[in-house]
């Protein structure tokens, strides 16, 4: 984030104004290089949905207005929960004993004086509990009062697991020695059992030498412009894949994958032994941007969502991932003028780019498909690509050639905290961003669940509106 202080003496009463929001708003103050704008009219709702092309889903996201709500291809609200997710996220039937319509939420924040990880700060990051609701609202697993510090801290991310457990992403905020700053706000997993108690634990900064920094990265990292100094923002089992099948045990379904939006590594974590086993990053062969497939990978910047193909999709095995393109990096890399954002499939063995996505795919420029923070993509059945544009509140859907053939504009504006956060005069801004936003398939959710699928065409086949004639 670009909200820096120059004074690391401070104290932790302070450090509120430096953390809240942490990294993943670091490019809305702006890169100059990236800059980002839109127009202050334009339609929300579904504007693009041709049904012979587009794969059929629901999708849920939690939007600024703090509800989890559930969309019909046609943009039609079909459930909503009045609880946010960071991310809200329905759960498999399969990991919930077969029910349909379960869904992970924050259910309450910390607002005891002076308690949260650091006081102040946003709802998102001062979670109290986290819990699994069922289709009509009622918690059936919630986790909090049994965290360490009696607080879930939750952020980012949770993975339920097939035995039950659940991992869950949070932040400590833990000495490190060698920083220059008191504490860091630490990046800590647990594997919490369904009676609340914790199972598994694993803290990045008992890894630092294991992420693939330079000495002259690591000294950089351990002067950072915020506590927030790796800022995971993705954690996912890797669940079964043909890698480990073929007896590569880096794919063990049982490790988890991470990755560090601050410091721009994607890593594989060894669940027995808690060791990082396959990495991507920090530093990435010094080539020019290209559209030639297959490539090495080339520089990641700010990236999100990092997973894992599940099997039976098209690119099984192979990891896709937003890369943001927004500043980050120790020190932070170059990015490019005129550069948007990208959705990369990657073969995690070969380390080579065997698929991509980015504003000239859909015959437009690059920066019209840009997100410096937040955002995710997923892989469809169809072969399609479901990307949640998140700083524009925009999800679509592309063909594997880039055709854009469903697309939704989140309709759901509310006050965000961005201009405190950043030092503008204006504390509340209006905004529809969305953190990420899930594909869900049609027999998740209850049967009697409503949908349509009908076709919305842009007026006279065209992208642009004409308010002059």
């Amino acid at each position: 984030m670009n909200v820096l202080s120059k004074n690391y003496s401070i104290g932790l009463s302070n450090i509120a104004a430096i953390v809240a929001l942490s990294a993943c708003l670091i490019a809305i103050s702006g890169s100059a290089q990236n800059a980002f704008a839109e127009p202050s009219v334009y339609p929300t709702g579904t504007t693009i949905y041709d049904p012979k092309l587009a794969y059929g889903t629901f999708v849920v996201f939690g939007a600024p207005d703090h509800k989890t709500h559930v969309v019909d291809m046609n943009g039609h609200e079909v459930h909503r929960w009045d609880y946010a997710g960071f991310p809200s996220e329905i759960l498999d039937p399969a990991v919930v004993a077969g029910a349909k319509g379960h869904v992970l939420v924050q259910l309450s924040t910390d607002e005891r004086p002076g308690a949260g990880i650091v006081p102040n700060m946003p709802a998102e990051f001062r979670n109290r509990t986290i819990a699994e609701l069922d289709w009509g609202g009622k918690p059936v697993w919630q986790w909090g009062e049994n965290a360490p510090g009696g607080a879930a801290h939750q952020h980012h991310d949770w993975y339920r697991l097939p035995n039950g457990n659940t991992l869950v992403l949070t932040n400590a905020l833990t000495p490190v020695a060698g920083f220059n700053i008191p504490k860091v706000l630490d990046d800590v997993i647990y594997e919490v059992t369904p009676s609340g108690s914790v199972a598994w634990k694993w803290a990045a900064s008992e890894h630092l030498g294991e992420f693939g920094f330079t000495p002259e990265e690591f000294a950089l990292l351990q002067k950072p412009q915020t506590p927030d100094y790796l800022h995971v923002n993705d954690m996912t089992a890797l669940g079964p894949n043909h890698w480990f099948a073929e007896g590569d045990t880096r794919f063990d379904p049982d490790n988890i994958m991470i990755d560090s939006r601050n410091a721009n590594f994607i890593v594989i974590i060894d669940k027995k032994t808690g060791k990082i086993v396959w990495r991507i990053g920090p530093n990435f062969p010094k080539t020019k941007p290209s559209s030639e497939i297959p490539r090495p990978v080339d520089q990641l910047s700010g990236q999100h969502d990092a997973h894992l193909i599940e099997e039976g999709l098209p690119g099984a095995g192979n990891l896709i991932v937003f890369d943001n393109q927004g500043e980050a990096g120790y020190p932070p890399v170059p990015l490019g003028v005129n550069s948007g954002s990208r959705v990369l499939e990657i073969n995690p063995v070969t380390q080579q780019i065997v698929w991509q996505y980015s504003g000239e795919n859909s015959g437009a420029s690059g920066w019209t498909f840009y997100s410096s923070f937040i955002s995710d993509a997923r892989r469809l059945p169809n072969g399609n690509t479901f990307i949640d544009e998140g700083m524009n509140g925009r999800f679509f859907q592309i063909t594997p050639g880039g055709k854009i053939v469903w697309e939704y504009v989140n309709p759901y504006f509310a006050s965000t905290p961005v201009g405190a956060l950043l030092g503008s005069t204006h504390s509340d801004v209006s905004s529809n961003w969305v953190y990420r936003a899930q594909p869900v398939p049609y027999d998740w959710l209850p049967p009697e669940t409503p949908h349509t699928e009908n076709a919305v065409v842009p007026a006279a086949g065209t992208n642009h509106v004409d308010g002059g004639n």
